[in-house]
């Protein structure tokens, strides 16, 4: 079946109704991944491919248009009074979420939304019952065959299982950490009826693409990825193997890593002592099928309940060469979804309540020589992707190291009696950091609180030293700013066997200095920059790890410590100082020039704190004009828009502004001779200038 152009419906047509729907959603985006979540129980947003400018979906590196996840969704089945029932949050459809569409049975009631909570002290959302830099909470259930608040049914729903559904989602921004988002489901069984031999899963229709650059729409958006399940860390995952070749080089996973039932942790890696409790082995099954096929199994989408439930409970064959072929065959048509499922428990009584976990993992794919086909996907490809696996599983052990479920001699990190989960070691305080932009010059300015960081498993201040990174002129072009920042300088500790031990006094003030209400007490100044071009200064600190418990040193936050700057001339009034404008001539492409006629730019330079900017053809008709103020930030250009990142992160000199040099209708302008004034709007004077635009 091909699928349409992507719509993402978020109700139906009766207007006057929808607007009682109780639809909530929340971007998780405190790392370096970007996911959408819903209290109706959906993931990701299905309509990024049409609106590629909007919020992520499950977009990783963040700002980079790399999308992973078309929608996911929670599934749970089971047998209640010899009929089997299966629920589902998503399913293959076309559009993605419409509010009473097949598939989707689970809502949340009217005026339920989604809270947020922070375990970070300087976030509006900090609450010490918080378990991450970002907790979202919501609740969901498949109780209704009406939405709440409406008299719109929910089709195809009229057997619900009665699940009360809790989800809560967490993440951080450590930089080892910063690319995986754990959830966490309780369900709890509300009906009169026991439900028997209960599975659960996760669908998803994940296809990595780079909506910043793809032209594709329909079925072609999805037909060009390969997919694998990764048996040792339980993960399904999914790349581009020719969509977007050098604009992707990514993976998107789902990953299971463990339940909770009657004080029993189910996961296969302890079904030893599961078993000797008594309890079914437990099962963990992945499977994959061509996008809403009717043929023949096993590639066929389940039709009805007994079908989604068989899938639960049965694993495709990924030791068969066959498989693996199909699985990486980008001409598979429509693309494919898959489903990772658990199980099996015996039952969940009447007011039980049982606890599943999953993580939703992103990473770069190593290349290996080629940059499209199914051998992009070898074991050294996929290393990141089993290092972020990796992380994820041991942030949800925490003090389980083992995974036996229980707390053992020497795994009471913290002495509190508990086994704790979600913990991850912490490095030092992200600096707050000021960058300042000059002409040719970039100014670091930042603070000293990491230095007073405790490590929460060691109890110990292991500060050890600064880190900085910058990246290249041209290097916005690869859209991972991030992963392309290399280390130019780094200062730490004297007087250990760790680093340098060049010491901090080379860049400490010798008095602090207050920046609009901060103090800063360490200052680094960047010569010899480029202005026009686009520079990711990233700060961290670092410390020195815990040898004793196997941890090597930690780096703070690369997301919160990053800053885009784009140094040049500072504002200026003086009537001496000619203003001008760069490339000059303009070639209609220049080296920072984006791929079409919307990202390009020229940048006007030596501007006024607040100016118009007017420029005319040679005969006296005006062409564009510009408002200028030292608080520009690139909005009015199309090429910040696909390069730039965030508008509220962007630091500009004050004294430059760049135009996209298209039209005031934004048609793009004709080579020849343009003129252009630059008006004073604090003293009305008015200076002048020429630009040359060339073939």
């Amino acid at each position: 079946m091909l699928r349409p152009v992507l719509c993402c419906l978020l109700a139906c047509n009766l207007s006057a109704t929808i607007a009682q729907v109780s639809f909530d959603s929340r971007i998780v985006d405190i790392g370096n991944i970007g996911l959408r979540v819903t209290n109706v129980g959906t993931l990701g947003r299905p309509d990024v491919r049409n609106t590629p400018t909007g919020d992520p979906s499950m977009e990783y590196p963040l700002n980079t248009g790399i999308e992973h996840l078309f929608e996911a969704g929670f599934w749970i089945g089971a047998e209640v009074d010899g009929q089997i029932l299966v629920s589902t949050s998503a399913k293959d459809a076309a559009s993605g979420y419409s509010t009473g569409g097949s598939g989707f049975e689970f809502t949340a009631e009217v005026g339920n939304t989604i809270a947020q909570r922070s375990s970070l002290t300087n976030s509006e959302f900090f609450s010490f019952d918080a378990i991450s830099h970002e907790d979202m909470l919501m609740d969901f259930s498949d109780q209704n065959i009406i939405i709440p608040g409406t008299a719109i049914t929910i089709n195809e729903h009229t057997q619900p299982l009665n699940a009360q559904v809790h989800l809560e989602s967490y993440a951080w921004n450590f930089s080892f950490a910063d690319y995986f988002v754990i959830l966490r489901y309780t369900i709890t069984n509300s009906g009169t009826s026991t439900w028997e031999n209960v599975r659960t899963g996760l669908w998803s229709d994940m296809v990595v693409r780079n909506v910043n650059v793809n032209t594709d729409f329909g079925s072609a958006f999805f037909s060009h990825g390969g997919y694998g399940f990764e048996d040792s860390l339980l993960a399904n995952y999914a790349f581009d193997v020719d969509g977007d070749p050098g604009f992707t080089n990514s993976y998107g996973s789902l990953q299971f890593l463990g339940m909770e039932w009657r004080d029993q942790f189910i996961h296969p890696n302890n079904a030893e002592v599961v078993i000797a409790a008594g309890y079914p082995e437990p099962e963990v099954h992945s499977n994959f099928w061509i996008f809403n096929s009717t043929g023949t199994p096993p590639y066929n989408a389940p039709a009805n309940d007994v079908e989604r439930y068989e899938k639960m409970g049965s694993s495709l064959n990924y030791s068969d060469p066959d498989l693996v072929d199909f699985l990486q065959d980008p001409n598979t048509s429509g693309g494919l979804t898959n489903l990772i499922s658990a199980g099996t428990l015996e039952s969940v009584e009447p007011g039980e309540s049982f606890e599943m976990v999953w993580a939703v993992v992103a990473a770069k794919q190593i290349e290996t020589g080629g940059t499209t086909g199914p051998e992009m996907d070898t074991e050294e490809g996929r290393a990141q992707l089993l290092e972020h696996l990796g992380w994820a599983k041991r942030t949800y052990l925490g003090e389980d190291l083992n995974e036996n479920g229980l707390l053992d001699d020497g795994e009471d990190l913290d002495d509190d009696g508990i086994l704790d989960r979600y913990i991850l070691p912490e490095p030092p305080a992200t600096p707050k950091i000021k960058v300042i932009a000059g002409d040719k010059t970039i100014d670091i300015y930042w603070d000293e609180q990491a230095e007073f960081s405790i490590d929460p498993i060691s109890k110990e201040v292991d500060f050890e030293g600064y880190r900085l990174y910058r990246t290249q002129p041209g290097d916005d072009f690869n859209l991972d700013m991030l992963g392309d920042a290399n280390q130019i300088a780094q200062w730490d500790l004297p007087g250990n066997a760790i680093g340098y031990n060049n010491g901090l006094s080379s860049i400490r003030l010798a008095q602090p200095e207050v920046i609009e209400g901060d103090t800063f007490y360490y200052h680094y100044q960047l010569d010899q920059v480029l202005n026009g071009w686009q520079y990711l200064i990233v700060l961290t600190s670092f410390d020195r790890g815990d040898e004793a418990l196997n941890i090597g040193s930690l780096e703070s936050s690369f997301v919160d410590g990053s800053v885009r700057i784009w140094p040049g001339s500072l504002p200026t009034s003086d009537v001496q100082v000619p203003v001008g404008v760069y490339p000059n001539p303009y070639p209609l492409h220049a080296a920072w020039d984006g791929s079409t006629s919307t990202t390009r730019k020229i940048v006007f330079y030596n501007l006024p704190a607040r100016a118009l900017i007017t420029v005319f053809t040679a005969s006296g008709e005006i062409v564009a004009e510009l408002q200028h103020d030292g608080d520009y930030n690139g909005s009015d250009a199309g090429w910040f828009d696909a390069y730039g990142g965030d508008p509220e992160d962007r630091v500009f000199s004050g004294g430059e502004h760049a135009w996209d040099i298209l039209s005031q209708s934004k048609q793009t302008i004709s080579q020849g001779i343009y003129l252009f004034s630059v008006k004073d709007l604090d003293t009305g004077e008015i200076r002048q200038g020429k630009l040359v635009v060339i073939d």
